[in-house]
């Protein structure tokens, strides 16, 4: 079993910057690919970037060269970095994971709002 909780959204201007995290618990070892996702009202829930262990970075075209994401190994924490933000972005954020046995883990997500 794997827990994930995103933190770090709110509310930023067009052009800014914000960072989401994404802190993983229970059997975290168990992990091979962790990244984000964003659903934006009325849309389908999209890919946004992601890491595998062992692998690359993968981005979807529309944020790629704007959002970084990162690891913190001691805090089993999956981060998010967003700059040059646009009201495009605005959606809630979310977090997943996948294991070995190929299960899925979803965090209840953060709401990401840019404004104009």
């Amino acid at each position: 079993q794997v827990k994930l909780v995103e933190s770090g959204g709110g509310l930023v201007q067009a052009g800014g910057s914000l960072s989401l995290s994404c802190a993983a618990s229970g059997s975290t070892f168990s992990i091979n690919v962790i990244g984000w996702y964003r659903q934006a009202p009325g849309k389908e829930r999209e890919f946004v970037a992601g890491w595998s262990y062992g692998g690359s970075t993968v981005y979807v075209d529309s944020v790629k060269g704007r959002f970084t994401i990162s690891r913190d190994n001691a805090k089993n924490t999956l981060l998010l970095h967003m700059r040059s933000l646009k009201p495009e972005d605005t959606a809630v954020y979310y977090c997943n994971a996948e294991d070995g046995d190929l299960n899925n883990y979803w965090g209840k997500g953060t709401q990401v709002t840019v404004s104009s």
